[in-house]
C-alpha cells in the first residue's frame, strides 16, 4: 500500500473512532482494534485500585504523601497510555496475552498486597460475596470497558448530549404538541390524595423500580422502532454524494468517478449504527423528563399547600432533608410523572410520521454520511 494511501486510511480509521462509528474499520476485531484502545481504562482501572482498596493504614505520616505518588503515577499512566493509543495501535499476540495475563492477576494481587499492608481485606461490596467480590469488580469493569469501546458509546452519548442541547428548540416544539394530551391524563392523578399517600410511603428504592421500569418500555419500543429506521436507511453512492459525503474527513481529497455498490453491514455494524441513534433519542428523552421533573415540581409547589399535602396524606407529610419545605411525596410524584412523561415522549417522536421525520431527519442524515464515507474508504483499500 503506497505511504500516502496508507496515511489516509489510517486518518480514516481514526475518524471513524471519532465518530462513535469505530466498527466501520475494516477488519475490526477486539485483539486489533478494542482491547489497545481499552488499555487507557484498564491502566487506569488498575492503579487506581491501589488507591481505593488498599488504605494504607500502616504508612503512618507518610500516608498523604504516599497517597499523592500514586496518584500521581496512574494520571501520568493514563496520559501516557491516551496518547498511545490515539495512534490506534496493533497489538501482537504476545502483547495481547500479556495485557490480558496481568489484568487477571488483579483480582488476587490486590487482596494479597492489602493483606500485607493492613494485616485485613475488604473486599468490594463488603462480606456479603467476600473476596468474590474482587473477581466481579474487575470483570464487570473489563466487561463494560469493552462493549463501550468496541461501539464508540461514549463518544456516542458526547455527542448526543451536544445535539440534545443543540436540538432544545426542536424538543420544545414537540413537548408544546404532546404535552396537551399528556397533561390531560396525567393532572387528575397528580392531585389524587391516594396517589400522595401511597407516594409518601412509598421509598425511593421502590420509586426507583418503577423509573427503571418505564425506562425499559422506553429502551423496548425505541429498539423496535429504530431497526426499521436503519432498515430504511438508503445509501445514496453516487459520486458527486460521496464527494459531498467526504468533505471535512480524510477522504476529501480521493478522486469519485463513478458510483460504488453497497457493502452489506454485519451484525456489529448494525448494532453500533442502532447505538447512534438510541443514545440520541434516550438521552433528548431524559432532557425532556427533566424539564418535566422541574414542571410538575413548580406545579405542586403552587397549587399543593401544606394543610393539602396534609389532609391527602392522612397525616403530617414528611419533608426532604436536603430541601426543606418541600414534601417528599411531592418529589417523588414528580420523578413518577417526568418518568411517564418522558417514555410517552419518546414513543411520539418514533410512531408520529411528522414528528419522526422532524427528529429523526439529522441523525438518518448522518448514519447516510458515515455509510457513504465507509464505501469510499472500502473503495480506497480494494485500490491500494
Amino acid at each position: 500500500m503506497p505511504s500516502n494511501t496508507a496515511r489516509r486510511v489510517r486518518a480514516t480509521e481514526n475518524w471513524f473512532v471519532r465518530d462513535g462509528t469505530p466498527t466501520m474499520i475494516e477488519g475490526y476485531g477486539f485483539r486489533t482494534h478494542v482491547l489497545p484502545r481499552m488499555l487507557p481504562a484498564l491502566g487506569l482501572v488498575t492503579l487506581a485500585s491501589l488507591v481505593w482498596l488498599v488504605p494504607l493504614r500502616s504508612a503512618g505520616g507518610q500516608r498523604w504523601a504516599l497517597l499523592a505518588g500514586v496518584l500521581l503515577a496512574t494520571l501520568a499512566t493514563w496520559v501516557a497510555l491516551r496518547l498511545f493509543v490515539r495512534r490506534l495501535p496493533r497489538l501482537s499476540r504476545g502483547a495481547t496475552m500479556g495485557v490480558l495475563a496481568v489484568y487477571a492477576v488483579m483480582p488476587v494481587a490486590v487482596p494479597l498486597l492489602q493483606l500485607a499492608v493492613d494485616d485485613t481485606v475488604t473486599p468490594p461490596g463488603g462480606s456479603a460475596v467476600g473476596l468474590l467480590g474482587f473477581v466481579i469488580f474487575f470483570a464487570a469493569v473489563f466487561v463494560g470497558t469493552m462493549l463501550s469501546t468496541t461501539y464508540g458509546l461514549g463518544t456516542l452519548l458526547r455527542r448526543a448530549v451536544r445535539h440534545a442541547v443543540n436540538d432544545l428548540a426542536n424538543s420544545v416544539r414537540l413537548l408544546g404538541r404532546a404535552l396537551p394530551a399528556m397533561l390531560f391524563v396525567t393532572l387528575f392523578l397528580f392531585f389524587t390524595g391516594e396517589l400522595w399517600q401511597a407516594m409518601n410511603n412509598l421509598g425511593w428504592f421502590r420509586v426507583s423500580l418503577v423509573v427503571l421500569l418505564f425506562s425499559a418500555i422506553t429502551v423496548l419500543a425505541a429498539a423496535a422502532r429504530l431497526r426499521d429506521e436503519i432498515g430504511r436507511v438508503e445509501q445514496d453512492l453516487r459520486p458527486e454524494r460521496l464527494s459531498a459525503a467526504c468533505k471535512g474527513t480524510p477522504l476529501a481529497s480521493v478522486e469519485i468517478t463513478e458510483p460504488l455498490h453497497a457493502t452489506p453491514l454485519n451484525g456489529r455494524q448494525n448494532r453500533n449504527l442502532l447505538l447512534m441513534l438510541a443514545t440520541r433519542q434516550l438521552v433528548q428523552a431524559a432532557v425532556v423528563g427533566l424539564a418535566l421533573f422541574a414542571f410538575f415540581l413548580v406545579l405542586g409547589l403552587i397549587v399543593v399547600t401544606p394543610e393539602t399535602a396534609e389532609q391527602w396524606i392522612g397525616g403530617t407529610p414528611t419533608f426532604a432533608k436536603l430541601l426543606p419545605g418541600i414534601p417528599v411525596a411531592l418529589l417523588r410524584n414528580a420523578t413518577l410523572f417526568a418518568a411517564f412523561g418522558s417514555m410517552y415522549f419518546a414513543i411520539t417522536s418514533m410512531s408520529d410520521a411528522d414528528h419522526r421525520q422532524q427528529f429523526f431527519a439529522p441523525i438518518i442524515d448522518e448514519v447516510e454520511r458515515t455509510l457513504a464515507v465507509r464505501a469510499v474508504y472500502l473503495m480506497t483499500l480494494r485500490a491500494s
